[in-house]
């Protein structure tokens, strides 16, 4: 099977680790993996910020770069959910119809990855090696708009060494919401210590998630405090094995 990766801004600019793991992980099972140059911003921030005009030649350039992939796989609940819920919508409202029928058609190729593993590729041990006390935070996107449900869990359940410990009110958002964190950051902060402090109720070594964005946040929080808690991406978990474990230096901070 040939896919393609949908890096995603936060990735290739400032986490490429994340995209690595993505990249071992998928080739580990076998999958050939391509990353179309052509890619860009999916324009999720343009459009939460009210700048809807701004994200049409993004979506359009996103558009032509994953036309010809039958499955395209992407570490980002939130940039998964953009490109199914909102690039249609945007080509709707500036009477593209062109665009519209191309972004509906692109929609349900695009996968989260725990979803590409889980549903399309039909594993849930995928043979990996990670032995730490681990919580896991569901992030809002993959949860609310994608319903991921328990497809990270799955994974997580199933690879070797790790300890899995449930996260009190899981559900509740860290914090982050993109530029809600840069508008709003008295609340933000709010948000986010009551989620640093349940993740240290825990007592996890690790707190892992889907998306990067709310790890950054997470991490940053941590780091601040002085915490030993790692914020890790659930690719980076999923691709440690014996052999190419996990490293403290790829902690998300």
């Amino acid at each position: 099977m040939r896919v393609a990766l949908f890096v995603t801004c936060l990735a290739d600019g400032l986490l490429p680790e994340v995209a690595k793991a993505t990249v071992r992980l998928l080739e580990r099972l076998g999958v050939e993996v391509a990353v179309p140059l052509e890619q860009s911003c999916c324009g999720q921030l343009h459009i939460n910020t009210g700048y809807p005009k701004d994200a049409l030649p993004l979506v359009r350039r996103q558009v032509t770069a994953f036309e010809d992939f039958e499955h395209v796989v992407s570490p980002s609940g939130s940039c998964t959910a953009a490109v199914r819920h909102q690039q249609a919508e945007v080509a709707r409202e500036f009477g593209d119809e062109g665009l519209v029928a191309a972004s509906e058609a692109l929609a349900p190729r695009v996968f989260e990855l725990s979803e590409f593993l889980v549903d399309v590729l039909g594993v849930s041990d995928v043979g990996a090696y990670f032995p730490h006390r681990v919580t896991y935070h569901p992030t809002c996107h993959a949860l609310r708009l994608l319903r991921v449900g328990d497809r990270p869990l799955r994974l997580l359940q199933a690879v070797e060494g790790l300890e899995l410990v449930e996260l009190d009110d899981a559900e509740t958002c860290c914090g982050f919401g993109g530029t809600f964190a840069l508008k709003n950051p008295e609340v933000s902060t709010a948000m986010l210590d009551d989620k640093l402090a349940r993740i240290g109720g825990t007592g996890a070594a690790v707190c892992t998630a889907g998306d990067a964005s709310c790890l950054l946040h997470i991490g940053g929080g941590l780091s601040r405090r002085g915490s030993s808690v790692a914020a890790v991406h659930l690719a980076q978990i999923l691709a440690a094995t014996r052999t190419e474990p996990w490293r403290a230096a790829q902690a998300i901070v």
